[in-house]
């Protein structure tokens, strides 16, 4: 299976039990934080889907932070489904849709940096995301002993990019679907 084999698309409500499936997996593991099904359903608008032969096998969100700042989160993919693109694709989805946006930095928060490190993101402090701390982070049973890792990308070619480095190429495909 490859990542041309999936179709990305944004999500619809017949999704929210698989997106809450999914999620609870890794959450269980202690992987990711817990999304009830009620955050999900309030949050679907910001959720991509990846399917193959029409199952749902993985899924992820971007959720908008602030004018200038946006997360990669809740990405999950089906066990028996990894290592086939459909996170790669998930990820580029997201970053299609803030670059569309106008959003100039995205970040992830994980315990798998070089997968997104593989995207174009590099290790960022986590400290440079105040909001996002403030926001999610304290309801965390992990915090404030988290070891999760901050990432982030500046899209090239969006307005407010340029933080004094140059800007990580992002690799985008011709549709989300790629």
């Amino acid at each position: 299976m490859s990542a041309s084999q999936f179709v990305v698309e944004k999500a619809t409500m017949a999704d929210v039990e698989r997106i809450h499936a999914l999620v609870t997996h890794f959450a269980d593991r202690g992987e990711m934080l817990h999304r009830p099904v009620g955050e999900i359903y309030e949050n679907l608008r910001d959720f991509f889907v990846a399917r193959h032969q029409g199952e749902t096998v993985a899924c992820g969100a971007l959720h908008i932070m602030w004018r200038d700042l946006a997360e990669v989160k809740s990405l999950a993919v089906a066990q028996d489904r990894q290592l086939h693109g459909a996170g790669k694709a998930i990820v580029l989805a997201c970053l299609e849709e803030a670059r569309r946006l106008g959003i100039p930095t995205v970040f992830a928060l994980t315990y798998k940096p070089a997968f997104f490190e593989k995207l174009g993101f590099h290790i960022a402090n986590v400290g440079q995301f105040p909001r996002k701390v403030w926001n999610e982070c304290y309801r965390c049973p992990k915090f404030p002993t988290c070891q999760e890792i901050a990432l982030s990308i500046e899209l090239e070619g969006v307005a407010g990019s340029e933080n004094g480095r140059a800007p990580a190429r992002v690799p985008l495909a011709a549709s989300p679907g790629q």
